[in-house]
């Protein structure tokens, strides 16, 4: 999903929250963003320009967007967690390790929805969505290792 404040307003509205000028403030700010954000991230574009958005609220604003489905969220990590405004399209992440590039790739593997079958057959756990993730060094990272490794 591209930003759309309309559709987001909607969406809170929809969902029993207000479009508040801080939530639209934070949700603005952040879609000006193409790349995954921490919400340190987030809190450094604001404060300057809007001191009365702190930290809490920044947290509290990303966790609200992610239970709506709003954004993406990927494991950054330790407890360390990046998020980028959603696409209409269900997708994975592949995460480098060493520079923390996040790219996305679709996946319509049937083999995964056959496994989350399974797992919902043998036990009885109604799973309702998955996240993917594959951690690992991008071609940059990967060539610069080569580079200081050769061996490896």
């Amino acid at each position: 999903m591209k930003f759309n404040e309309d559709k987001i307003k909607s969406v809170l509205r929809q969902n029993g929250y207000k479009a508040t000028p801080q939530r639209l403030t934070i949700i603005k700010e952040f879609a000006k963003s193409d790349r995954f954000l921490t919400p340190a991230d987030l809190y450094d574009s604001l404060k300057n320009n809007h001191p009365d958005i702190g930290m809490v609220t920044v947290y509290r604003v990303l966790d609200l967007l992610d239970r709506l489905g709003l954004v993406c969220k990927v494991h950054a990590g330790g407890d360390c967690q990046k998020y980028k405004i959603n696409t209409a399209e269900h997708h994975h992440h592949l995460l480098c390790s060493h520079c923390g590039m996040v790219i996305n790739f679709p996946c319509d593997e049937p083999n995964l929805e056959e496994l989350m079958e399974k797992i919902t057959d043998e036990t009885g756990f109604n799973i309702k969505t998955h996240i993917l993730e594959f951690v690992g060094l991008c071609p940059r990272c990967n060539e610069q290792s080569r580079e200081i490794n050769p061996e490896s």
